[in-house]
């Protein structure tokens, strides 16, 4: 059986853009290491995985990609931060994803969700870190950039309360509230609107905070989740596996899943991410397993800012990196995305995934692009039957 890498390009997808001649960053991008790769593979479209109603979020995206459906395996986004920054999950903890952002002190309506991208949080987290409210405990914990994993520890505490984050601007924060009427639940959503009051008195106050345009005066948490057991990865398709991430959310499903970590030095899941590294860490390590992930995350960062240019520019950057790739043998290259981010919309959208697979047949597509692709003999499928294909194809 040949070898597989599956790079996840995170938000590859795109809406045609005027400024861009009506083309996508993709399409408009020179890619001639992922054009190579199309031509001498076969290609097609992935339909991502969501929620009816919903946009695709990135956690429900990778779990489905890894033939892991959703509804039934997903813990919560704040499980899978939690474990990404390596934090320790007790049983009866309740794990949440958070943003520092900006509020108008005066009306209290949010004036940026991720007060300017801020990037030196440790001194702010240092001041909210290990409040205790009504004996529950909040540990505080960075990720990468304006975001924070807030962990609950204590006793009565239940998963079942509503997002704070209201995702988009001009609106106030929204209140916790229970999603059940048990007493765990109400408890649960009491305390922590009262531990995000009380972090705002602290951060708005805070010396660092003086000093910013857009100070991160407030905490928008989101995808409360309690820990939960599942069948790794390596037990489900009998494959060593192994995972290059730099955004700990991907760290974190890749360890959810039982995935080793191959850690290259500054691969962090921002546009300056070591690419080179992460690949020849890929080439690298093939001998020692038969499946690696790697996870390159700014191309929907720079989507969900509007910079169609910025991310039409990384994925050529991107390209450069491949060149290492192009001379393996008995290896399946599968490129594609989670899912689509709209820079227009600068934010998830519905549209299809290209995608190329690398090592098996030729169908004839001739570049890598959400229009050229497709053309390509993969047709348009799910997400979750990614896995099934690529592991009858790895075969020999």
């Amino acid at each position: 059986m040949k070898k597989i890498i599956l790079i996840i390009i995170d938000g590859l997808g795109d809406e045609k853009i005027p400024q861009l001649g009506s083309q996508t960053p993709l399409e408009k991008a020179i890619t001639p290491h992922l054009d190579f790769l199309a031509s001498q593979g076969t290609c097609g479209l992935v339909e991502s995985w969501h929620q009816k109603g919903k946009k695709p979020t990135s956690e429900d995206c990778h779990l489905a990609l890894f033939g892991y459906p959703p509804q039934k395996s997903n813990p919560g986004r704040g499980v899978l931060e939690a474990l990404g920054v390596g934090m320790e999950i007790l049983a009866n903890d309740v794990c949440l994803r958070g943003n520092f952002a900006t509020i108008n002190e005066k009306n209290f309506k949010i004036i940026d969700r991720r007060a300017g991208r801020i990037e030196k949080t440790e001194r702010l987290i240092e001041s909210i870190n290990n409040l205790e409210i009504k004996g529950i405990r909040f540990l505080i914990a960075k990720a990468f950039s304006h975001r924070i994993v807030v962990l609950m520890r204590g006793k009565g505490l239940s998963a079942q309360i509503s997002d704070g984050d209201p995702k988009r601007v001009g609106v106030r924060p929204y209140l916790i509230k229970p999603l059940s009427q048990t007493k765990s639940a109400i408890f649960t959503a009491n305390v922590l609107n009262q531990f995000l009051r009380k972090a705002h008195f602290i951060l708005k106050d805070h010396p660092q905070n003086k000093k910013r345009k857009l100070p991160a005066n407030y905490i928008l948490v989101r995808g409360a989740g309690k820990f939960r057991k599942i069948k790794s990865f390596s037990q489900r398709y009998n494959l060593r596996s192994a995972f290059i991430a730099g955004g700990t959310l991907y760290k974190g499903i890749a360890r959810y899943l039982g995935m080793k970590e191959i850690k290259v030095r500054g691969a962090n899941g921002l546009p300056n991410t070591n690419l080179r590294g992460k690949i020849l860490a890929l080439k690298k390590n093939l001998k020692n397993y038969d499946f690696i992930f790697c996870h390159i995350k700014a191309p929907d960062n720079l989507a969900e800012d509007g910079n169609f240019l910025g991310k039409k520019r990384f994925i050529e950057k991107f390209d450069k990196s491949l060149k290492p790739l192009l001379g393996l043998k008995n290896c399946l290259v599968v490129i594609t995305g989670d899912h689509s981010t709209c820079s227009l919309l600068k934010s998830h959208c519905g549209f299809p995934s290209p995608i190329l697979v690398w090592g098996k047949e030729k169908d004839g597509v001739e570049r890598f692009s959400e229009k050229d692709c497709k053309k390509g003999a993969l047709g348009r499928f799910k997400q979750i039957k990614l896995m099934p294909k690529i592991i009858e194809m790895a075969k020999n």
